[in-house]
C-alpha cells in the first residue's frame, strides 16, 4: 500500500450522471476517510461510469453496469485497506 490513495470517478456529463458520481464519492469519502488522500470527479463524455483506484480500473459501467455502493466499497477496501470491515453493508440481505 503507498501512502497516496487517490479515487476518480469519471462520469458522463452527457448523461448528467454527476449526482450519480457525487452520492458515490460521498460513500466512499465516508466510509475511507482515514485512508484517502484524495477523491476526484472527472467529467466524461460518451457514456462513461468508470472508478479508479490509483491508476487501476475497480468498477467500469460499461462492463458491469452501475455500482452498487457495496460493491464499489469492496472493490475499493481490497486496495486501500484489505481487512477493514464494512460493517453491516457487507453482511448479506435477509430479503
Amino acid at each position: 500500500m503507498t501512502d497516496v490513495q487517490r479515487i476518480e470517478i469519471e462520469y458522463c456529463t452527457q448523461c448528467r450522471w454527476l449526482p450519480r458520481a457525487a452520492w458515490l464519492a460521498q460513500e466512499l469519502l465516508t466510509t475511507f476517510e482515514a485512508e484517502l488522500t484524495e477523491l476526484a470527479l472527472k467529467p466524461g463524455t460518451g457514456g462513461v461510469f468508470v472508478v479508479r483506484v490509483g491508476d487501476e480500473v475497480v468498477w467500469d459501467r460499461r462492463e458491469q453496469g452501475f455500482p452498487e455502493p457495496t460493491a464499489v466499497k469492496q472493490a475499493v477496501r481490497d486496495r486501500v485497506a484489505p481487512g477493514k470491515s464494512l460493517g453491516h453493508s457487507e453482511k448479506p440481505s435477509a430479503d
